[in-house]
This record gives structure tokens, sequence and C-alpha cells, in this order.
């Protein structure tokens, strides 16, 4: 019998959708440690993984030939997993793209809002008892209505996010991407980046992680940036150079930030911590149980047609 991986505990629709084949639940929801990799690629046809499941080339070279020929990936990110490596051993890598797109941009607009109008500094104030009533000039923050935003990376999560912003808060549209697209609302292609950060009041980032996009938000483009823009990052940690933005937001060079993943995850520095003009979210990106069942049957999907030796329908 077909024996599968599952590698987080996973919701009831995901058990109905494997009956048949012999699946082994993990209930951690922790990463799987190396040796628990190596087990899974040699035990089973077939692994459901996920972020944190850091499958490089050395796991996959301590192992040899495989028994495994299926690695999904739950997320649409995949860059924890050395996909040249794993189609080497003679995997197939898939992800979970179409289902994240709204959800993670919501959390855009989250942050977008949270940073610009200060509501974690209001937040904050309000739980110690030190609010003293409403004043005018109090926790004033950006207006987000009318100004301008700046998408790096003009995929679908970068195109959900443009959207909201055009049609919901009335934002001009930038965008650096390596082509120009087509869309139905007005926005401008900028192929540099400095030049883009230059030019905006908000910077969302919506590249994919990996080797090519690391440290692409660096002191140099935070250094261009307007000093009341903000940057907001629903991507990949390691696409900012943590440090940089941290000096950045420490000088007060930028207006803020708001950032649902970082760098080294879940390590958040403490100096980060401790800065009143940044949002800090725990990677809340795709947070609704809708969302994440859908991610959950969309993975199911792609396993079942890899171990049947069939293409999965999100081919990576």
């Amino acid at each position: 019998m077909t024996k599968l991986l599952i590698a987080r505990p996973a919701p009831p629709e995901v058990h109905e959708a494997l009956q048949g084949f012999d699946v082994t639940y993990r209930e951690d929801s922790a990463p799987l440690s190396e040796d628990e990799m190596q087990d899974a690629l040699r035990d089973y046809d077939g692994v459901l993984a996920t972020l944190g499941d850091r499958f490089t080339a050395d796991v996959f070279g301590k192992v040899g030939m495989p028994r495994c020929k299926m690695l999904a990936n739950f997320g649409v990110g995949y860059n924890h997993i050395d996909v040249d490596a794993a189609k080497a051993a003679g995997l197939q890598v898939s992800n979970t793209p179409g289902a994240v797109t709204d959800a993670t941009a919501d959390i855009a607009m989250t942050l977008m809002l949270m940073a610009a109008r200060r509501a974690g500094e209001g937040e904050r104030l309000v739980r110690s008892g030190q609010w003293s009533g409403w004043e005018p000039s109090q926790l004033l923050g950006m207006h987000l209505t009318g100004k301008t935003v700046g998408i790096v990376g003009m995929g679908r999560i970068g195109q959900a996010v443009a959207r909201r912003c055009h049609y919901g808060f009335s934002m001009d549209v930038k965008y650096f991407s390596r082509s120009a697209k087509s869309v139905a609302y007005p926005a401008e292609h900028i192929s540099d980046l400095k030049q883009l950060v230059a030019a905006v009041d908000v910077v969302v980032i919506a590249v994919p992680g990996g080797d090519d996009t690391q440290h692409l938000i660096n002191a140099d483009v935070l250094a261009a940036m307007q000093p009341h823009a903000f940057l907001i990052n629903i991507a990949r940690g390691n696409i900012v150079e943590e440090a940089a933005l941290i000096e950045a937001l420490q000088a007060g060079t930028i207006g803020g930030a708001g950032l649902d993943v970082y760098e080294f995850e879940p390590e958040v520095p403490q100096a980060l911590r401790d800065l009143d003009n940044v949002v800090l979210l725990p990677h809340l990106g795709t947070s609704s149980r809708e969302v994440r069942v859908d991610m959950w049957m969309m993975a199911v999907e792609n396993l079942k047609a890899g171990v049947a030796g069939e293409t999965p329908p999100n081919l990576v």
C-alpha cells in the first residue's frame, strides 16, 4: 500500500481525503528534524511538508536514491526545498499557489493600515492603562487613501494587493517586476527598484523568496525611500536585510514598517521588538480556517497525483 507522511497536524478534511492510503499523521507542529526528513525520504512514497522543513541538497545526498517520489509543499513559497536536488533524486515538488493569494493580500492591507495609522502603538497605549482620552494631536499617522503604493513583484499576490489599493483606497499604483503586466487598472511599471521606492508612500514586498531575491531590500534601497514612507513585507523574511531595516527604523530615515515575516524566523531581534514604528505579526498571511483547508486540499491533490505517477496540478 502507498505510504504517505503528513508532516503537521491535519484537519479532518485531509484524513477523509486520504482514506485508502497508509498514512502517518505527525502530531508535532515543529519542523521536521534532519533525521526525520531522511527517514521520510527513505520510508514513504510521498511527503506533505511545509515551511521550516529544510529539504536541502545535503539531506537528499545523505539518502541517496529515496523511496519517496513526491514532495507536496503546503504553501506557495518553497525556498526551503532544494528543487534541483529533489528532481535529481527522482522527486516531483509541488506547492499551493492559488489558495493563498487573497488571504496574503488582506494581510498586506492590514499591515499597511496598522503601520500608517499607528494602530499597534494605539492598542498598546490602551492596554497599558495610560490612555487619558481623545486628543486632537494624539498618534497622528499617515492617511492612506489617495497615496501612492509601490509593489515589488507583480505576480498573483502583488496584483491582488494593487487591486485593493486602487479600488479600495484610490491609491496610485506603481510596480517593480521583470516585465510590464497587463492589468485592468492604471499601474506604472518601473524597472529600477530604487527609482520605485523613491516615488511611493508605501512599499509592499511581494516577490518570491530564494537566492535571487535575498536582501533585495538592502541599506541602499532603504536609503532611497522617502522619509515618511512605510515598508511592508508579506513575502519572505530574507528578502529584507533585517539589520539595515532596524538601523533605518531606529534612525527614523523611513516612516515605519509592517512585517509578517522575518529573516531568521521565528527569531525576531529584540532591537526590532523594542521599536514603536514597526508592526510585527506572527506570519499570519494565510491564517484563516477556510484558506488553510483550501491549501491542505490543494496539497493533498498534488500528493495523490505524484504518488500515482502523474504530474501534480501545481508542479514547481
